[in-house]
């Protein structure tokens, strides 16, 4: 019999700071830190948190990817994402609130499967219907381009 999962779940982290910029994060029974570079003052034990959200965002679009390659029988082999940001800091600066911090990302997704550019584009359009990351920075505003390609 097949476990049927639940539509709706509750996600759920936990934090501990162990300095104004560096938190030690639990996720299931994984454990790393979110922090700061020196040059800011943090000791360079992780990424920044608006550096771990494009790193969710690569993760998010290599799962949903990957899924949807599945789905549509496209074989994308192994993904490789690069992601570039443009990033106002006048809010994280406290300089003033910004309404949209992430102003645009560029993500380029190549494949070293043996997909066509057609099928690539056909994972693609599903993967923007479907991954959680992207329509998160989607709807808050951000200009987000991804671009697939062969390898």
């Amino acid at each position: 019999m097949a476990l049927r999962e639940k539509t709706i779940v509750k996600l759920r982290t936990q934090g501990d700071g162990l300095s104004h910029s560096r938190m030690d994060v639990t996720i299931r029974d994984l454990t790393f830190s979110i922090d700061e570079p020196e040059v800011r003052g943090g000791t360079n034990m992780g990424p920044a948190p608006t550096e771990a959200a494009l790193a969710a965002l690569a993760g998010c679009t290599n799962v949903i990817g990957n899924k949807c390659a599945g789905k549509l029988g496209v074989d994308i082999g192994h993904l490789s994402i690069e992601i570039t940001c443009e990033f106002d800091r006048r809010g994280v600066t406290l300089e003033e609130e910004i309404d949209v911090p992430f102003v645009a990302l560029r993500q380029v997704v190549t494949s070293d499967g043996t997909a066509t550019e057609e099928d690539l584009s056909r994972v693609a359009s599903n993967v923007a219907k479907f991954c959680p990351l992207s329509k998160l920075f989607e709807q808050s505003g951000t200009a987000l381009e991804t671009i697939w390609q062969k390898a």
